[in-house]
């Protein structure tokens, strides 16, 4: 592990003042306690009922389903901490934009983990869960623009009585509110939150790119991905699980929490408290 810290550090250091990408699944927030969603892991959330349940049309046909596996899913997130990885990416994206260089961390996942480790340069292309919107596309609390803190919805009713009736409502026009997140059977496009737009621009510009904690079976990893390979660029993915290796990626097998504090050290800067 450490000869691979040594080399990841190498590649950002040789980055210059280019804009470094990050892209973080699951697996990065594995060691805070969180479910991993996707990929071989039997416990994955993603790997049981998802592809039915996580959609816009499975909320719209039963809302109290819905809002009980989405409830029962994420229950862990409350209590959850940031871990070293979150930290060290932090802090490697004080390093990198103190030297004048760019950097973008595109999260999929909707945890609040990387903020409160104190990253700035975020991009939430899942949505987060600090939030929620109004099932109302048009409303000024929902799509394509609206949302508001999740803390402001009272789900006691509901979790003491799930029905319909119990189910939280928009302030501004009744509709329901369901989760900011992007279902399955939407596209990244669909809310101004997911940030998008930032995410195309910085295809266009990257000059190095890092995948941790990621299955590569999501949209957002694939496009990353395919223009790492059009331009021929760097790239690193750190997954203690790592399938068949990628063409052109350095596989890192070990666990970001250990891998990407390793690299800090290597640069001779410290993570976030």
């Amino acid at each position: 592990m450490e000869r691979d810290a040594r080399q990841l550090a190498e590649a950002l250091r040789k980055a210059g003042t280019g804009l470094v990408v990050v892209v973080t699944g699951a697996g990065v927030s594995a060691a805070s306690g969180l479910p991993l969603f996707r990929g071989t892991d039997p416990d994955a959330v993603w790997n049981r009922d998802v592809t039915e349940i996580g959609t816009v049309a499975f909320f719209q046909r039963d809302p109290v389903a819905w809002w009980r596996w989405f409830l029962r899913s994420f229950e862990g997130l409350p209590a959850a901490l940031p871990n070293p990885a979150h930290r060290a990416l932090a802090a490697l994206e004080r390093w990198h934009t103190e030297r004048g260089g760019d950097f973008l961390l595109i999260t999929q996942n909707i945890d609040t983990l990387h903020e409160r480790a104190g990253s700035r340069r975020l991009v939430k292309v899942h949505g987060t869960a600090d939030r929620l919107r109004c099932s109302r596309d048009g409303c000024p609390l929902g799509a394509p623009a609206g949302s508001l803190p999740a803390d402001e919805a009272d789900f006691g009713r509901f979790l003491a009585e799930p029905r319909r009736e119990s189910l939280p409502r928009c302030p501004r026009c009744n509709a329901l509110l369901r989760a900011h997140a992007l279902l399955f059977d939407e596209y990244y496009d669909g809310h101004a939150d997911y940030g998008f737009d930032r995410v195309r621009s910085a295809l266009d510009r990257m000059g190095f790119a890092v995948f941790a904690g990621t299955s590569f079976s999501v949209g957002v990893t694939e496009m990353v991905l395919r223009a790492v390979t059009a331009w021929g660029l760097p790239a690193v993915s750190i997954d203690p699980a790592a399938a068949p290796p990628i063409p052109g990626i350095t596989a890192v097998r070990a666990a970001a929490e250990e891998v990407l504090p390793a690299v800090c050290r290597e640069l001779g800067i410290a993570d976030s408290d």
